[in-house]
């Protein structure tokens, strides 16, 4: 079984059972941009469960139409930019494989998971930048990083996500009643 896996990692597969991947003969695609490769080293160049390609993932040439049996994707689309990217994005996941799996947060749900805090998202950009600004080390003081900070995810909704996702499955991941991300699966036919 051929994976493409957008924005991947290996670290990520590692909490899957080797032996079961490797009996299935799965081999994994990891596509990642160059610039944010550095946050995790790639996988040995001699595992055969994995390649390690840059790219981006709202326009992948290199790939032909389905030349992979699954694109899985966990927590990526929210990071491609603005609704443009977003639906090059849908499209080539939809493109390269007859099945996905395409998994993001929720955009309802109270606790924004990238900057680990309660309500904030809901909040103006200036009033964000402001609680940016005073608890992230990184960011005391510094307007363009709490900035660069907010405009690096853009949360989806269920109409957003059913829309460029149209031809999948939806369904809710929840915690305690309340839907956490939101899930786009399309079964092979």
């Amino acid at each position: 079984m051929r994976i493409l896996d957008l924005g991947g990692t290996a670290a990520y597969w590692s909490l899957f059972d080797r032996p079961i991947l490797e009996a299935q003969r799965v081999h994994i695609t990891l596509i990642n941009r160059k610039d944010e490769a550095d946050h995790e080293r790639p996988p040995p160049a001699d595992d055969p469960l994995f390649t390690h390609e840059f790219g981006d993932a709202c326009h992948l040439p290199q790939f032909e139409d389905n030349a992979f049996d699954l694109v899985h994707s966990n927590s990526v689309i929210e990071h491609v930019g603005l609704w443009p990217q977003m639906e090059a994005f849908a499209q080539e996941v939809r493109r390269l494989a007859p099945a996905y799996f395409v998994q993001t947060p929720y955009q309802w749900f109270p606790i924004e998971p990238h900057l680990e805090a309660a309500f904030i998202h809901w909040w103006s950009d200036r009033a964000q930048a402001r609680w940016i600004m005073r608890n992230r080390p990184n960011a005391r003081g510094d307007y363009g990083w709490a900035m660069r900070a907010i405009h690096s995810a853009y949360l989806l909704d269920k109409q957003q996500m059913q829309y460029l996702f149209s031809d999948a499955t939806h369904v809710d991941e929840k915690v305690f009643g309340l839907t956490k991300s939101l899930m786009a699966i399309r079964s092979p036919e």
